[in-house]
């Protein structure tokens, strides 16, 4: 299980949102870039980033903040937000991002998820952000009448490294994750899904790491490592000594 710390970019500063609210941002850095060392310092095997701005304008935004970080740490990222052409997927992973997360698109142009999943083996990721179960787009702000599993199962024979699924209504708000509806979408498909929205606290960690959450390849958490509510050596350890046992 691959534990996730957040990124989260807004004019380029790290924040967290309460429920993808941009009005509602907190800052919790100013520097990007010293903020993925330290996430690197403390363990962490991925990162993953997002360039909210670029997310509501369909472009992205904060790239001197995402290129700061690629240059600070050798970990692998994961990078979303506004991302919405080829040339922009190929700009990103020639800059050294390991995989892309397509999410707006992935419902306006699945053929395009499909195309880059061809061009780019393994490093295509589609955003699944779900409001009351159905779809989110254009940075959360307009919900479509889509469900979460019927958008997964597009991509089913497309080649896609990953899900990340977003349960809106608990992101940021540190009240867990929703695991039922994960794994409700886990088990609709063959990809692998991470889980993010709500990650809260240690007790999170251990529902992950029970045997009916083994089908998902991990989790995000954002809010809860800044606010200091999950302690990376703590849960690091805990998934560590998790894949020792398994």
């Amino acid at each position: 299980m691959i534990l996730f710390p957040a990124i989260d970019l807004k004019d380029g500063r790290c924040v967290r949102l309460v429920k993808g609210d941009m009005d509602a941002a907190t800052v919790f850095n100013d520097d990007p870039a010293a903020q993925a060392r330290d996430f690197e310092t403390a363990g962490f095997d991925w990162l993953h980033v997002v360039d909210l701005n670029g997310a509501f304008e369909g472009r992205s935004v904060n790239g001197p903040a995402v290129e700061a970080i690629i240059a600070a740490v050798s970990m692998p990222i994961q990078l979303g937000g506004g991302i919405r052409d080829m040339a922009g997927i190929a700009a990103w992973l020639e800059k050294g991002i390991r995989r892309v997360i397509l999410g707006t698109v992935a419902v306006r142009d699945p053929g395009l998820v499909r195309e880059a999943c061809a061009a780019f083996p393994g490093r295509i990721v589609v955003g699944i952000d779900a409001r009351a179960g159905r779809v989110a787009v254009e940075g959360w702000a307009e919900t479509s009448e889509m469900t979460a599993v019927d958008l997964a199962k597009k991509f089913e024979d497309a080649g896609v490294a990953a899900i990340v699924y977003t349960d809106i209504d608990r992101d940021g708000i540190l009240t867990g994750l929703n695991i039922d509806s994960t794994l409700e979408l886990a088990r609709s498909v063959s990809i692998p899904v991470i889980a993010s929205g709500g990650l809260a606290a240690i007790d999170d960690v251990k529902r992950l790491l029970q045997p009916d959450c083994a089908i998902l390849e991990g989790a995000i958490s954002g809010r809860a490592l800044y606010d200091g509510r999950l302690d990376p050596a703590e849960a690091l350890a805990l998934i560590n000594s998790a894949g020792k046992v398994s």
